[in-house]
C-alpha cells in the first residue's frame, strides 16, 4: 500500500515508509500548429496546460473532503483506516460539484484543479464495471437524499449523510479497485489486474449500504459531456466560411463568441445560413467567417452555458495537478461550463493541425496530425521522420509507461517546434517503481522519459518508438500535497510525495442534486 492521506490511522508501519508518490506532471492539452510553405506561414499556437476547456465542460478547484466517514482498506497484507466520502469542488465562473474518488491507491493534491473528461481518459477506460459505478451514483447519496428510504432499501438501519457518503464511496472503490474490476482488465494479472484490494466501511450501517449497492448495481452507458465543440481543432484552405463546428450541449442553449485574445480582426461567428450568431442550441453548426483577402490566419470560438454537469462525468487533474486522483461526479449545482475550438487557414502549402492527447487504450500519447493543404506536411515526432499527405489525417501513438512523465518533441518546417509534456495516468496501480522514503528523489523511478532524441532517462527505451495507428486516495485532500519540480517549457523533472497526516473537521456542504 503506497499512500497515506489526511484523517487516517496507519495500522501497518511499513505503509508510511512507502509514502513516496509518483510524479506530478503537466497534463497534455490539445495544441494547434499551422505552417505554410511560404515565409508568411501562420505561427503555431498552443493552449495553456490549465485550460481543459479544449475538451469542453466544467473546470473546478478541489476544496477537500467535506462529508465522510471511515473505511478500512486491505491490500498486500497491510491495513489502513481512512476517510471515505464526498469531495466538493468550486467551479470556475460559478457553481459547485460533489464527487467521489476513483482510485483507492492514489492521493489527491491540495487545491488541485480538475477538468471534465471522458471515461476513456481515466482508469475507467478498461474497467468492465464502470457502468455499475454510474448506477450507484444515481441510486445513492446525494442523488437519493431521502436517507430513511435509502436505509430501508439497503436494510442498513439508520443512515446519516456521513455514513451514506462513506458507504457509497466504499461501493465505488469495490468496482474501481476490487477483485472483479481488476480481473476483468486486459491480462487479468500484474499491474491493474490480480486480486485487487478489499475495502470495508467502518460503520455497520455504511457497510450494509455498500453491500446493497454492490449487489444491486447494473451497467449503464457513459453520460455525454456537458458541453463540447466538434472538432476542437480544424485546418482549412482560405475561404470566407471555415468550419463547421458542431455544438454538443446538455443545456438548452449556449452563448457563442470569439475567444478573448484570439486575434482575428473582422472575423465573425456565423450559422449555416451565414448570419452572425451569438447563441446556439445542441446540434447547431457554427462557422468562422473571415474577411476577403485574409490569405492566412487563425481564430478561435468559445461556447458557454450555465447547466448541471451530468452525474457520472469523470474529472481529472490538469496542469501541475495531472497526478491527482481522478474523480467522478455525484452532484452538481447550476455551473458554468465552456468549450473552445480553433481554426487555422492558409492559401497554399501544408496546413496542419496537431492534436495530442493521452490514449489509455493505446498505452501512450496519441498525436493526430491533419493536413488540409495542397502539399505534404513533413515533421519529426519523438525522434522519427513522418509525413502526412495533402488532404489527409493520421494518428501516431507514442508509447509511454503508466505513471511515467513524458516529454515528446515535434519539429517541422519554418521553425515549427513543440514539446508535449505530461504524465500517463490510466491505471489504478502504478507501474513506475515507488521510491522508498529517504531515497534520492532523482532515482530511477522518478525520472521523466524523454521520448525521441537525447537521453531518455530510466525506462524510456520502451517509450521511444512511435506507432502509426489509425495509489491510496487522499480523500482528506489537504493532507497529502505533492511537491513537483518543473523545468522551463513545463517539463516535469521529478516529484516526490511527502507524508503529512492532518485531521480535518468535517464540513457538510449542500449541493443540489444533478
Amino acid at each position: 500500500m503506497r499512500f497515506v492521506r489526511g484523517a487516517v490511522t496507519v495500522v501497518s508501519g511499513h505503509a508510511a515508509a512507502r509514502a513516496a508518490r509518483r510524479l506530478a506532471a503537466v497534463s497534455l492539452v490539445t495544441v494547434l500548429l499551422t505552417a505554410g510553405a511560404a515565409a508568411t506561414a501562420v505561427p503555431a499556437a498552443a493552449a495553456s496546460d490549465d485550460e481543459p476547456s479544449r475538451q469542453g465542460g466544467a473546470t473546478a478547484t478541489l476544496e477537500g473532503l467535506k462529508t465522510y466517514g471511515q473505511a478500512v482498506v486491505h491490500e498486500s497484507g497491510e491495513e489502513l483506516t481512512t476517510g471515505a466520502g464526498l469531495f466538493e469542488m468550486a467551479v470556475d465562473g460559478g457553481g459547485r460539484l460533489q464527487t467521489y474518488g476513483l482510485d483507492v491507491d492514489n492521493p489527491t493534491q491540495q487545491h488541485a484543479r480538475y477538468g471534465e473528461t471522458d471515461w476513456g481518459r481515466t482508469s475507467l477506460h478498461d474497467n468492465p464495471e464502470a457502468g455499475r459505478i454510474l448506477w450507484i451514483l444515481r441510486h445513492s447519496y446525494p442523488q437519493v437524499d431521502d436517507l430513511q428510504a435509502l436505509a430501508k432499501t439497503a436494510r442498513a438501519g439508520k443512515l446519516s449523510p456521513r455514513t451514506a457518503a462513506a458507504g457509497t464511496q466504499v461501493a465505488i472503490w469495490r468496482f474501481t479497485d476490487g477483485p472483479s474490476a481488476r480481473r476483468g482488465r486486459a491480462g487479468g494479472t500484474g499491474e491493474g489486474g490480480g486480486g485487487g484490494v478489499r475495502v470495508e466501511a467502518a460503520d455497520p450501517a455504511a457497510e450494509k449500504l455498500a453491500d446493497h449497492l454492490q449487489r444491486s448495481a447494473r451497467r449503464m452507458a457513459e453520460p455525454r459531456a456537458s458541453l463540447s465543440l466538434d472538432p476542437a481543432t480544424l485546418p482549412r484552405r482560405s475561404g470566407s466560411r471555415l468550419g463547421p463546428f458542431t455544438v454538443r450541449a446538455s443545456a438548452p442553449g449556449v452563448a457563442v463568441s470569439q475567444t478573448p485574445g484570439s486575434g482575428s480582426p473582422g472575423a465573425r461567428i456565423v450559422g449555416r445560413d451565414g448570419k452572425p450568431v451569438t447563441s446556439a442550441r445542441n446540434g447547431a453548426q457554427l462557422y468562422f467567417d473571415v474577411p476577403q483577402g485574409r490569405r492566412s490566419g487563425q481564430g478561435s470560438l468559445t461556447v458557454q452555458a450555465a447547466t448541471k454537469v451530468p452525474v457520472g462525468r469523470a474529472l481529472t487533474g490538469v496542469g501541475g495537478h495531472a497526478g491527482s486522483q481522478a474523480q467522478i461526479l455525484a452532484g452538481s449545482s447550476r455551473s458554468m461550463v465552456s468549450a473552445s475550438a480553433d481554426v487555422h487557414w492558409a492559401a497554399e502549402g501544408a496546413i496542419p493541425a496537431v492534436k495530442a492527447e493521452k490514449s489509455c487504450a493505446g498505452e501512450g500519447v496519441g498525436v493526430t496530425v491533419a493536413n488540409a493543404g495542397d502539399r505534404p506536411f513533413r515533421f519529426r515526432l519523438a525522434g522519427r521522420e513522418h509525413a502526412v499527405d495533402a488532404a489527409d489525417s493520421r494518428t501516431f501513438t507514442v508509447p509511454v509507461r503508466e505513471d511515467q512523465a513524458y516529454r515528446i518533441p515535434l519539429t517541422g518546417p519554418h521553425g515549427l517546434e513543440k514539446t508535449f509534456t505530461g504524465v500517463l495516468d490510466c491505471a489504478t496501480r502504478s507501474s513506475v517503481p515507488v521510491t522508498e522514503a529517504g531515497e534520492d528523489a532523482d532515482g530511477p523511478g522518478l525520472r521523466t522519459a524523454t521520448v525521441g532524441g537525447g537521453d531518455a532517462g530510466a525506462g524510456a527505451a520502451e517509450s521511444s518508438a512511435v506507432a502509426d495507428g489509425g495509489d491510496l486516495a487522499d480523500t482528506g485532500a489537504s493532507g497529502t500535497p505533492l511537491i513537483a519540480g518543473t523545468a522551463v517549457g513545463l517539463v516535469v523533472l521529478g516529484a516526490m510525495a511527502v507524508l503529512v497526516v492532518r485531521r480535518k473537521n468535517p464540513d457538510d456542504g449542500g449541493v443540489q442534486k444533478g
